[in-house]
C-alpha cells in the first residue's frame, strides 16, 4: 500500500509528506533532484517528473493511492492528464488532487479552467477520487512581507468580496488524512472546499498587518494592471497576466465558503483552522 507524492518538495507536497510519515505511511515522493529533496528518513525518492513518461511509469510501479499535485506552469493541464492515463495504465483507482476552489467559475483564468478540466477528467476516468478544492494559500504572502514591512502598503488587489484564506499547513493535513482514508475505503468521487477560518477583504489584510507592526499599513487598492506589471518583475508575462486575470476575479466574485466548509475542515483535523493573522505575527515579530 504505497502512496505516490507528486510535488513533494513544494510548499504543499513538503506538509502532505511529513504528515503521512508521522501517520507511518508507506511513501514515494516524487522529485526532479533526490539530492536536494531533504525529505523525512523511510520516505522513498523516486527522480522524474510529470512528463518524463519512463520514470513516471517506474515511480507509479505498486503504487496505490496517488497525490497529484502539479505547478502553475504553460502545460500544466498535459502534465496532469499524462499522469492521470499512466496511473489507470498502472491499476491505480485512488486518486486525490490539488484543484482550486471556484475552478469551475473562474472560467477565463488560465490555471483555474485547466485544474477544472483535470477533474472533469479524473470523473469521466471514474477514478475513486478526492478533489481537493483550497481557497487563495495564505503562504503565498512571504512573497510581499518586504513590501509591507518597509513601505506600508498591503500590494495584492485582493478587492472587497473577501477571501476564505487557507495555510498551507491546513492543506497538507486534511490532503494526507484524505490519502490515508482512499487507502483503506473504496468510495465515490468527493469534493472538499479548504479554507481557512475568516474570508478577509484587501482592507482586512492590511488592518491586520497595521495591528501586527504597530504601525499603519495601507491596502495598495484593486489596481489589477499594476499588479499585473509589478509581477511582470519576478515571472514570465504569462503568469503575470494569469495572475491579474485571478485578482480581477477577487474583485467581481471572491473567494467565499460554502456552508459547513469550515466546520468539516475543523472536525477533521481535530483543531482550530489556522488564521491569517498567526501567520502575520510570526513573520512580523522583531519587525516594529
Amino acid at each position: 500500500m504505497t502512496i505516490l507524492v507528486t510535488g513533494a518538495t513544494g510548499t504543499i507536497g513538503r506538509h502532505v509528506v511529513q504528515h503521512l510519515a508521522k501517520a507511518g505511511a508507506d511513501i514515494r515522493a516524487l522529485v526532479r533532484d533526490p539530492a536536494k529533496a531533504d525529505l523525512p528518513a523511510g520516505v522513498a525518492v523516486a527522480k522524474g517528473d510529470l512528463l518524463d513518461i519512463d520514470a513516471m511509469r517506474g515511480a507509479l510501479s505498486g503504487v496505490s493511492t496517488l497525490f497529484l499535485l502539479n505547478a502553475v506552469v504553460p502545460d500544466e493541464f498535459t502534465q496532469a492528464l499524462v499522469a492521470l492515463n499512466l496511473a489507470r495504465e498502472a491499476g491505480i483507482r485512488r486518486v486525490v488532487y490539488l484543484s482550486v476552489i471556484h475552478s469551475d467559475l473562474y472560467v477565463n483564468v488560465p490555471h483555474f479552467a485547466g485544474k477544472f478540466g483535470v477533474e472533469r477528467m479524473i470523473e469521466a476516468m471514474g477514478f475513486e477520487a478526492t478533489i481537493l478544492r483550497p481557497a487563495y494559500f495564505i503562504d503565498n504572502d512571504r512573497t510581499v512581507v518586504d513590501v509591507v514591512r518597509q513601505h506600508g502598503v498591503y500590494p495584492i488587489p485582493l478587492g472587497h468580496k473577501g477571501l476564505a484564506m487557507v495555510d498551507a499547513r491546513d492543506i497538507g493535513a486534511v490532503a494526507a488524512l484524505e490519502l490515508i482514508r482512499r487507502e483503506g475505503t473504496a468510495g465515490p468521487l468527493t469534493r472538499l472546499n479548504l479554507v481557512g477560518p475568516e474570508t478577509l477583504t484587501g482592507p482586512a489584510v492590511a488592518a491586520i498587518w497595521s495591528e501586527v507592526l504597530g504601525r499603519p499599513v495601507a491596502y495598495g487598492g484593486d489596481d489589477t494592471a499594476g499588479f499585473e506589471q509589478n509581477l511582470r518583475s519576478v515571472m514570465p508575462p504569462w503568469m503575470a497576466f494569469d495572475m491579474r486575470l485571478m485578482s480581477e476575479r477577487f474583485q467581481t466574485d471572491g473567494m467565499i465558503p460554502e456552508a459547513g466548509d469550515r466546520e468539516r475542515l475543523t472536525a477533521m483535523l481535530g483543531r482550530p483552522l489556522h488564521a491569517y493573522r498567526e501567520f502575520a505575527a510570526g513573520l512580523g515579530a522583531g519587525a516594529r
